[in-house]
C-alpha cells in the first residue's frame, strides 16, 4: 500500500489560490478600486473623502501584494512562466513606487490595474491571447491596408490639391483625411468639397471607401474571428482529451477490479476442487460415464 504523504504548506496555500472564492474575491477587489478611483475624479462631489480614498488606496494595494505572495509561494518558479503573472507584478509594482514628484507620472499608471480583470477572467484572458496569436495574420493584411491607403493619397493629393487643401494639401493631410473615409465618418462633407469643381470625384471616393472599409477591414475581422475560434475550439479540445484520459482511467480501473475478482473466483474454484474454467465438476462426469 502506497505511503500517504502529508500535505505541505505550500500545498494548503496552492489550493486558497485556485479556489473559486478567491478568484471571485480578486475579481472584487479589483472592481472595487476602480470605483474609488473613478470617484476621486469628482473632486466637486467626493473631495471631502480625500482622506479615506488614500486609505483605501493603501487598503487594495496591501491586498493585492499578499495575493501576489501567495501566488508566488504556491507556484514557485513556475509563477514566473506565465506573461500574465508578469503582467500583474508590473501594474502592482506601479503602486508601490514613492508618490514624489519625480514619479507622479508612474503613478498615474495605478489606473492599469483595472486590466487586471482581464488576467483574472479565463474567458477575457482567452480574447486577448486570440488577439495576440492573430498578429501575423493582421500583419500582412493591415500592409495590404496600407499599401492603398498610400497609393490613394498620393492620387488624391495630386487631383485634389488645388481644389480642396485643407483635405489634400499634402501627403500627411492627404492621409489623415483617408483614415476619416476608412471610418466613414462625415465622408459626405470631404466629398462635397470637391465634388463641385471635380464632378468625377465620387468614382475616387466611392472605389476607396468599397476596397477599404468594406473589403479590408472585414478581411481583419475575419482574421481576428477565425484566430479565437482556433483558440477556444483548441481549449474545448484540450478539455475533452483530459476527460476520454479520466474516463480511460476509470475503465482500466474497472477492468483491474473485474480481473481481481476473477483470480479470486479462480482461486477459490481450485480450493474447492473443481477446474476453472471447465463446464462441469469431476463428480458429475464420473456420473455421466457410469449411466
Amino acid at each position: 500500500m502506497a505511503e500517504q504523504t502529508t500535505p505541505t504548506l505550500r500545498d494548503h496555500i496552492g489550493r486558497i489560490v485556485d479556489a473559486r472564492w478567491f478568484q471571485n474575491a480578486v475579481i472584487l477587489v479589483i472592481i472595487l478600486n476602480g470605483v474609488s478611483l473613478g470617484m476621486e475624479t469628482y473632486q466637486d462631489r467626493f473631495g471631502h473623502l480625500e482622506t479615506y480614498f488614500r486609505l483605501a488606496e493603501h487598503g487594495f494595494v496591501a491586498f493585492f501584494v499578499v495575493e501576489l505572495s501567495l501566488k508566488l509561494w504556491a507556484r514557485g518558479w513556475a509563477f514566473f512562466r506565465d506573461p500574465w503573472n508578469w503582467f500583474d507584478l508590473m501594474v502592482v509594482g506601479v503602486a508601490l513606487i514613492p508618490a514624489s514628484e519625480g514619479f507622479s507620472v508612474l503613478r498615474l499608471l495605478r489606473i492599469l490595474r483595472l486590466l487586471r480583470l482581464i488576467s483574472v477572467i479565463p474567458q477575457m484572458r482567452g480574447i486577448v491571447n486570440a488577439l495576440f496569436r492573430s498578429v501575423p495574420g493582421l500583419g500582412a493584411v493591415i500592409g495590404v491596408l496600407f499599401v492603398i491607403m498610400y497609393t490613394a493619397a498620393v492620387l488624391g493629393e495630386k487631383l485634389f490639391e488645388g481644389i480642396s487643401p485643407e483635405y489634400f494639401g499634402d501627403l500627411g493631410t492627404t492621409l489623415y483625411t483617408l483614415f476619416m473615409l476608412l471610418t466613414t465618418e462625415n465622408w459626405p462633407d470631404i466629398s462635397d468639397s470637391v465634388m463641385g469643381e471635380a464632378p468625377y470625384a465620387w468614382l475616387y471616393f466611392v472605389v476607396f471607401i468599397v476596397i477599404s472599409a468594406f473589403i479590408v477591414l472585414n478581411l481583419i475581422i475575419a482574421v481576428i474571428v477565425t484566430t479565437m475560434e482556433d483558440e477556444f475550439s483548441a481549449e474545448r479540445w484540450e478539455e475533452d482529451q483530459q476527460l476520454e484520459l479520466r474516463q480511460h482511467e476509470t475503465v482500466l480501473n474497472r477492468i483491474d477490479a473485474l480481473a481481481e475478482q476473477v483470480t479470486r473466483l479462480s482461486d477459490q474454484v481450485r480450493e474447492l476442487g473443481g477446474v476453472p474454467g471447465r463446464g462441469a465438476a469431476p463428480d458429475a462426469e464420473a456420473a455421466d460415464r457410469s449411466e
